[in-house]
């Protein structure tokens, strides 16, 4: 005679009971994980970006990531102020997307991020005095060709990322609040880095600085764009203002020359239309769903061992730059 399954299961020690609930639990876990990212990669509905306001502000907009993104939120039927240094460039980039989507109106201010910001800023506050800004998208950023220790970096090559990376988001971050405020609506997307998601800022000194690809002030300012975002997350949510850091893994561009597209390397053609779709949501995000993945993979790694990956790679990329 056939013992029904609940009577054999009743049979069972309490550890096997104890462990079968634990191994059930957990695949109940993993499973609403894994659906819980699906829904967030291939199913969330994007907000309604007019929502937040007629205009939006994209910086370093000519190339690269900020380009694309210019023509995501227009093709999103949003007006654009595009903020980046070399005129030409800016009348070049501000010709294609009228022409394109001939709905759209374009502004430019040339600012130079890393020269005269209070200058900059104030031609940019002057820009949109009038404008119903809704979204502003802080991408501008400056790296340099190799990874370097600290003492290794030129006056200028410093002055230039902090300022930069830091500093003018910052400010510009200061001067477009206001209106968000008044309005109690608007988005804020500040592009920052992978590498503060998959990496501990805690031993960056064991790793002297060349830490991190790329990156030596670089990794220090990344994170601080991700605190930031953190910050005035919290501060502002109850005025109706998101803000969060999208923080890209190696996504090919002139920041990252020696980066070749792969499975996790994404160009900025594939990895700025997600990013759109995720402005609103969460406050730091990995919008491309393979550096979710990748974000995922080293995570599961001891910091020990991601640390000294990360050390090798700039280390090899140093020694393809005859750097010594």
């Amino acid at each position: 005679m056939e013992v029904p399954f609940s009577d054999t299961l009743r049979s069972q020690p309490r550890w096997v009971l104890l462990l079968l609930s634990l191994g059930l639990f957990q695949v109940s876990r993993l499973s609403l994980a894994f659906l819980r990212w699906v829904y967030t990669f291939f199913l969330r509905p994007p907000k309604h970006l007019l929502d937040y306001g007629r205009w939006a502000i994209v910086t370093g907009p000519t190339d690269g990531i900020g380009k694309v993104i210019a023509f995501e939120l227009a093709r999103q039927g949003l007006s654009l102020i595009l903020v980046g240094r070399n005129p030409d460039k800016l009348k070049s980039v501000s010709a294609a997307l009228q022409a394109e989507f001939r709905s759209v109106e374009v502004v430019t201010v040339v600012f130079d991020l890393a020269g005269d910001i209070p200058d900059g800023v104030q031609r940019l506050k002057m820009a949109i005095e009038n404008l119903d800004v809704g979204v502003l998208v802080n991408n501008a950023g400056v790296c340099y060709d190799a990874p370097r220790y600290l003492h290794e970096l030129e006056e200028k090559m410093f002055t230039d990322l902090v300022k930069v990376n830091m500093e003018s988001l910052t400010e510009i971050t200061r001067a477009v609040l206001p209106q968000m405020v008044r309005k109690k609506k608007g988005a804020i997307a500040n592009l920052g880095s992978g590498s503060v998601v998959c990496s501990d800022p805690s031993i960056l000194p064991d790793v002297h600085c060349v830490y991190c690809n790329q990156r030596v002030g670089q990794i220090h300012s990344f994170s601080y764009v991700d605190a930031l975002s953190r910050s005035l997350h919290h501060e502002y949510k109850s005025t109706g203002i998101d803000i969060h850091c999208w923080t890209p893994a190696y996504p090919g561009t002139k920041m990252v020359p020696d980066k070749r597209h792969s499975f996790f390397n994404s160009t900025p053609e594939e990895y700025a239309p997600p990013a759109v779709r995720a402005i609103g949501y969460r406050t730091s995000i990995l919008p491309h769903w393979r550096h979710s993945m990748l974000n995922y993979l080293a995570k599961l790694a001891p910091d020990s061992i991601l640390n000294e990956w990360f050390l090798g790679d700039a280390l090899n990329q140093r020694a393809k730059h005859s750097l010594t």
